[in-house]
C-alpha cells in the first residue's frame, strides 16, 4: 500500500525539470546550497511573463532565502533550481551572499545552520 499525498491539491508538474533549464545541469556561478540569494532591487523592475519561475525566484529572494529554501519552496529539484539562479545571477538580477568563512562567527554560524535546516525540512 502506497502512502497517500502530503499534498492532495497539489498540480501534477507535467514539465520535464531539465526542460526547464535546457538541458543544463551545472549553474553558471558556485552556489552552495546554504548560499543566501537576495533580489537586486532593479529586478524588481522587470517585467517577467505570467508564471515564468524567474518571477517566482525574484519573489523569493526579496528576503534572502538559501539555495536549498528556493529549490523547496518552487518544488523543483536542487540542480534545477541552481541553474535558474544561476542564470539570474549571471543577469544581474539576484546577488548571492557569502556563506561561512574562518572568521564567521558563532551567531553567524548557528542562524546559517537554522535556515539550512529549515529549507531542508521543506523538502
Amino acid at each position: 500500500m502506497e502512502p497517500a499525498d502530503p499534498n492532495p491539491h497539489r498540480e501534477a508538474n507535467l514539465v520535464r525539470p531539465y526542460t526547464l533549464t535546457a538541458g543544463r545541469t551545472e549553474a553558471s556561478v558556485d552556489l552552495p546550497l546554504e548560499a543566501q540569494i537576495q533580489t537586486v532591487q532593479s529586478a524588481l523592475f522587470h517585467r517577467w511573463p505570467p508564471n515564468d519561475l524567474n518571477a517566482k525566484i525574484i519573489g523569493l529572494c526579496i528576503k534572502s532565502p538559501s539555495v536549498a529554501e528556493i529549490s523547496a519552496r518552487l518544488d523543483v529539484p536542487l540542480g534545477v533550481a541552481r541553474v535558474l539562479i544561476g542564470d539570474l545571477v549571471t543577469g544581474g538580477y539576484l546577488q548571492v551572499h557569502t556563506t561561512l568563512t574562518d572568521s564567521s562567527t558563532k551567531d553567524e554560524r548557528v542562524e546559517l545552520i537554522g535556515r539550512t535546516l529549515r529549507g531542508l525540512r521543506a523538502l
